[in-house]
């Protein structure tokens, strides 16, 4: 559901859930939930005064559920901003007479408005940092014949090369965008540095140019220009061409790339780069929600190479990923392979083992925090040594799996309990709110509950024995953990109607008599009941639906 129009926050109060009705309830339906709860709640139902008190204060709440919930304009604007968007005064933002699509539409205006609001306010910082590591010692050793060699001594490990690399991006105003960035580089005791300076303009919903320029003692001055174009709704062309200023003369540049989708989810591209190194380059890449392949052929000068690569991707939680690939050329072949998986909800760690002739081995790790990548290219020999590939294929697995075992477990679990214990504090008073509503309706039910059990067991039909509903521990490992349930038996049993019991897919802390005692955590609703003598027992998750009686719900017997 929706927030209102300058937050995000989600509204404590379902009216759908209260009513126990289906977010697509007809009129119909709405009316005899309505009903229903109006013979439990309804003030002259009830003489003692304190019970009548709080009958007052439910009915008006199921009766200001109703009222929305029955009215097309109303209901529109709960279910796009929540309950926020009602307590607007006068309704600012927009008319109460337009129809409820017209209201969606007006939603995703303000929406996009805000959007751009957002993006004017943001730098969207990248940055980069390259550690290069010389490990060949441990493998290519030198023969210690030389008389300063040092007996017995520890193979050196060095860092080589370093790279820093950071941009920002600056919104002028909604089509002007300003982007600065800037590196270091060193290797083997030299290096240098650049600025560059990009403004970039969206000319039309086609496209946009760009205008760059740079300056640093490595390159020297550079002055570019970019520009992207969409061609038709499948194809796009881009085009950039730069000078190059530096000692020996200028150097000029020219990129053109040409993209087209072939199907869904294939893009191929045609490249042509003139310049110090002018080459031609095709490739495909074809990316699905599992896989995703890249083929590439390129002709130019000093490289000549056929790649294909090819990436797995599994559907779990972490979103984990193995990859492979093969790369050949007249500067030799080239095999790579390696994996990569969400560590924490802004981290990915990868690694990589490269495998080549005559580059050697390598392995490269990389680890990508938000908007900040860090990567550690280490160069383990320069021959092709089956120990080397071992270790760098099984050492970098027993380290993720000893410090995820170690570190990460540990510091997710006690992130999450620190979370939890922040959300129920902050939702304490509402809490509390919740439970004082939900055991005044186990008041109001009582004598609906008495009437409904004497006629279902008039009929042999359908009796709640016992319900609980909150956190259950099932799990050996979580012995530990203490469980967090309520009784509902009563708010069950009052939903019971001929002998049948039944439950939208919605959160069930929202029902009549229920409120969350666990927030945070994973709930479920635990239902023993009988039906035509025979006991029953189901386990349903927090937003399933449910429906009982239910044969597969028996209790054989003989267990």
């Amino acid at each position: 559901m929706a927030s209102a129009l300058e937050d995000d926050e989600i509204d404590n109060d379902d009216y759908y859930s209260l009513l126990n009705v289906r977010r697509e309830a007809t009129q119909d339906e709405l009316k005899v939930a309505y009903r229903r709860l109006c013979m439990i709640y309804h003030p002259d139902k009830h003489r003692d005064p304190e019970l009548k008190q709080q009958a007052e204060q439910l009915f008006n709440l199921v009766h200001q559920a109703y009222e929305v919930l029955s009215d097309p304009q109303a209901r529109a604007i709960y279910d796009i901003y929540g309950k926020g968007g009602l307590d607007v005064e006068g309704w600012q933002v927009v008319e109460r007479k337009r129809t409820p699509a017209e209201i969606r539409e007006e939603y995703e205006r303000l929406h996009k408005e805000r959007e751009e609001r957002r993006l004017q306010q943001r730098t969207n910082p990248k940055g980069l940092i390259s550690v290069g590591v010389d490990a060949t010692d441990l493998f290519d050793r030198y023969d210690e014949d030389y008389e300063d060699a040092a007996v017995g001594g520890f193979p050196q490990v060095e860092i080589n090369k370093m790279h820093i690399s950071q941009s920002i991006e600056a919104p002028l105003t909604t089509t002007d965008t300003a982007i600065l960035s800037g590196s270091l580089s060193t290797q083997n005791g030299t290096g240098g540095g650049n600025i560059n300076l990009a403004l970039r303009r969206v000319t039309s919903a086609k496209g946009w140019g760009e205008l760059e320029f740079g300056a640093g003692d490595t390159h020297g001055p550079l002055v570019g220009m970019k520009v992207f174009r969409n061609l038709t709704p499948r194809c796009f062309a881009t085009a950039q061409c730069g000078l190059q200023f530096s000692s020996r003369g200028v150097r000029p540049g020219v990129t053109t790339v040409l993209a087209r989708h072939l199907d869904k989810n294939t893009m191929g591209y045609l490249q042509w780069r003139w310049g110090t190194q002018s080459s031609m380059n095709t490739s495909v890449v074809r990316d699905t929600k599992t896989s995703h392949f890249t083929f590439a052929l390129q002709l130019g000068i000093p490289h000549c190479f056929v790649m294909t690569s090819y990436q797995y991707k599994f559907q779990d939680e972490d979103q984990t990923k193995i990859k492979g690939s093969i790369k050949c050329g007249f500067f030799g072949t080239m095999v790579e392979y390696g994996a990569e998986r969400k560590i924490s909800r802004h981290s990915v760690l990868g690694a990589t083992v490269s495998v080549g002739v005559p580059h050697g081995v390598s392995l490269k790790l990389k680890l990508n925090r938000a908007s900040q990548t860090y990567f550690f290219p280490i160069h383990l020999t320069d021959q092709l040594l089956p120990s080397a590939v071992f270790y760098a294929t099984i050492g970098p697995l027993v380290f993720y799996l000893a410090i995820q075992r170690l570190v990460i477990k540990p510091y997710l679990h006690s992130q999450k309990e620190q979370d939890l214990v922040k959300q129920r504090e902050n939702s304490a008073t509402d809490i509390a709110r919740k439970r004082q509503e939900a055991e005044s309706s186990v008041q109001l039910m009582q004598e609906s509950v008495r009437r409904i059990i004497e006629t279902e067991e008039s009929r042999m039909g359908l009796v709640i024995l016992n319900a609980w509903y909150g956190k259950f521990v099932t799990d050996n490992s979580k012995k530990h953990e203490r469980a967090k349930v309520i009784d509902v038996t009563v708010p069950l049993q009052c939903l019971v109607k001929d002998s049948k019991l039944i439950l939208t897919e919605a959160p069930k802390s929202g029902l009549p008599g229920f409120y969350d005692a666990c927030v945070g955590e994973e709930k479920c609703l635990k239902v023993l009941y009988q039906f035509r003598g025979v006991m029953h027992q189901v386990l349903s998750g927090d937003t399933e639906s449910l429906r009982i009686p239910k044969q597969s719900h028996r209790i054989d017997s003989d267990t």
